[in-house]
């Protein structure tokens, strides 16, 4: 069953590559739009059935206003946030906002391709784990929030984050040996070791993870400065 859809996100190279997934499961995917700003404007525009909306930080003031407004110029699309596992705020946020459903950033793209049909058939799409984590969270609150960044972050030594955040901006590995001062095969070994302890088979899936978590940016402020503007020219070969 083909939909027509619209991938937004603020790292492109996680827009592009749901994109190119859904786009092989034979769904007509009209644009994948990064950076989120002006974004919304573009789906009012196009008026997809679906809008697949990324964010990295759902529980952040205003995260959801272009959603607002695309359900109040586009009420016949659907919006599909795609994030971290969200607190109460983040999903309650996002349904407030008009939101038809929110899924993991990390479910599988069958889950997402489920996640689709359900929002524009009208149905609410979001699995029951969700809804019972949140009513969970809700009435035993936790001091401290689980954040997914600062977890993953703390695996990963100052090189090997130093590393990701290289990746992201697309280097291959001799270019980041050369930024780093160390040998291709060096360089070679820390890539490996950061996909190994981020649990993903590629750079593109280390890439998009980071960037879905938030442990990309934490990463650049660990390193001393964002990301030098790369995080959208994909993760390069080597």
């Amino acid at each position: 069953m083909t939909v027509r859809l619209m991938v937004v996100d603020d790292h492109r190279l996680h827009a592009e590559a749901l994109a190119s997934a859904l786009k092989l499961r034979g769904h007509r995917v009209l644009a994948a739009a990064a950076p989120a700003a002006g974004a919304a404007e573009l789906v009012v525009s196009r008026a997809p059935e679906v809008c697949l909306w990324g964010t990295a930080s759902p529980a952040e003031p205003g995260a959801f206003d272009p959603v607002a407004r695309i359900r109040r110029e586009r009420p016949q699309t659907a919006v599909v946030v795609l994030g971290p596992v969200p607190s109460p705020r983040g999903i309650a946020a996002a349904f407030a906002a008009g939101a038809s459903g929110y899924i993991r950033h990390d479910e599988r793209i069958e889950g997402v391709e489920r996640g689709m049909v359900r929002a524009r058939a009208g149905e609410a799409a979001v699995a029951p784990q969700l809804l019972r984590g949140a009513f969970a969270d809700l009435l035993n609150p936790r001091t401290e929030p689980d954040d997914e960044g600062v977890r993953l972050l703390r695996m990963l030594t100052p090189r090997e984050a130093e590393v990701l955040v290289r990746v992201a901006e697309g280097e291959d590995t001799r270019t980041i040996a050369v930024g780093m001062g160390i040998a291709p095969s060096t360089a070679r070994t820390h890539v490996q070791r950061v996909l190994m302890k981020l649990g993903v088979g590629s750079r593109l899936e280390a890439a998009a993870l980071a960037a879905r978590t938030g442990l990309l940016d934490r990463a650049a402020r660990a390193r001393g400065g964002g990301p030098r503007g790369g995080a959208d020219r994909g993760a390069g070969p080597g």
